[in-house]
């Protein structure tokens, strides 16, 4: 890249230069995908193989049956009128037009497979909390984000529905993460509320039906990632993370388990105003994002606190390398 084009971009608004990244990333995905192939539909008649990342969670809850922690909960207030029967009709929708939201998961002579249902099955709960607190429904939702799934049984999505007064109601879904993830969850709430608005409307369903499904994506990665290419990527990443520490070594108040068991807690800070003002114009000022500037003084600081110079962090990523999925 030349200076020239260099100073152009940084010169660039946080959002035409978030633009410009959103074009580029649709254009790579789309060159990706080309030169991958078309990801072909397989028979439904027999059991399909798990995705490597869906492999990797089937194996964890081997090891950790009837864990939450794999669960991905997700709440939404709606105010207004709602009919509650259209509601559930959108999500019934949803769960049919996806395929892996009804699916199952097993273990056969091969190993672990995944079955897909033919017909959604899906029951919205209905709570009426009117009267109560307002952290009743908050506890309620948090009852049911911590309610395991079994894999093999299913079904692996629910939802609840608690009415806390008239025109309001706190819509909860919770899925495993085998069947789902944070960015399927926003298309998720995007899909239900056109559909919503199209029934209310009298209207038939106005999404184009899916060509390709997550467990066609499960075989083609199969088939696509093996032999001297997996290999190959297998031996990038052992490199990349050689030498990295199995854990940070922070000052705690209590004495860690010798088995890591998931119990912690979330801690949310609202940064005010002037200070995300600064911070994104000091990534702009370095050609970064703000999210790049974000995790440097957050490993800058674990470094402090533990005296180490590797700082390993894991982060959220959406994983979409194929415009199909």
């Amino acid at each position: 890249m030349s200076n020239e084009l260099s100073k152009r971009i940084a010169n660039l608004s946080p959002e035409k230069r978030a633009e410009l990244l959103r074009k580029v990333a649709a254009q790579k995905a789309a060159t990706g995908s080309a030169a991958q192939g078309l990801i072909p539909v397989q028979d439904r008649s027999r059991p399909l193989p798990l995705s490597f990342a869906q492999q990797r969670l089937w194996f964890i809850d081997q090891l950790q049956p009837g864990s939450p922690l794999y669960n991905v909960p997700m709440a939404v207030r709606l105010e207004g009128a709602l009919d509650v029967d259209l509601l559930e009709r959108a999500l019934r929708e949803v769960v049919r037009r996806h395929e892996v939201l009804r699916t199952t998961f097993r273990e056969d002579a091969s190993g672990p497979v995944q079955v897909v249902s033919p017909e959604p099955v899906l029951t919205l709960e209905r709570r009426d909390l009117t009267g109560s607190s307002p952290e009743e429904a908050w506890r309620l939702a948090r009852e049911a984000a911590a309610q395991p799934f079994h894999l093999a049984k299913g079904p692996l999505l629910r939802a609840l529905l608690l009415k806390s007064a008239p025109g309001e109601h706190l819509l909860v879904v919770v899925v495993h993460h085998i069947v789902s993830d944070g960015w399927s969850m926003t298309l998720l709430v995007r899909e239900v509320a056109l559909l919503y608005g199209a029934f209310a409307r009298g209207q038939p369903v106005p999404l184009p039906p899916l060509g390709v499904q997550y467990a066609d994506f499960g075989v083609w990665q199969r088939e696509w990632l093996q032999g001297p290419r997996l290999e190959k990527q297998l031996d990038y990443w052992k490199q990349q993370l050689a030498g990295v520490p199995s854990a940070l070594e922070l000052p705690t108040d209590f004495p860690r388990p010798a088995i890591r068991d998931g119990r912690g807690a979330r801690h949310d800070v609202l940064l005010p105003r002037e200070l995300t003002d600064a911070l994104k114009a000091l990534a702009q000022q370095e050609g970064a994002s703000l999210y790049m500037a974000l995790l440097t003084g957050w490993q800058l600081l674990m470094a402090r606190y533990s005296g180490q110079e590797d700082v390993t962090v894991g982060s959220p990523m959406a994983g979409r390398t194929r415009g199909e999925v």
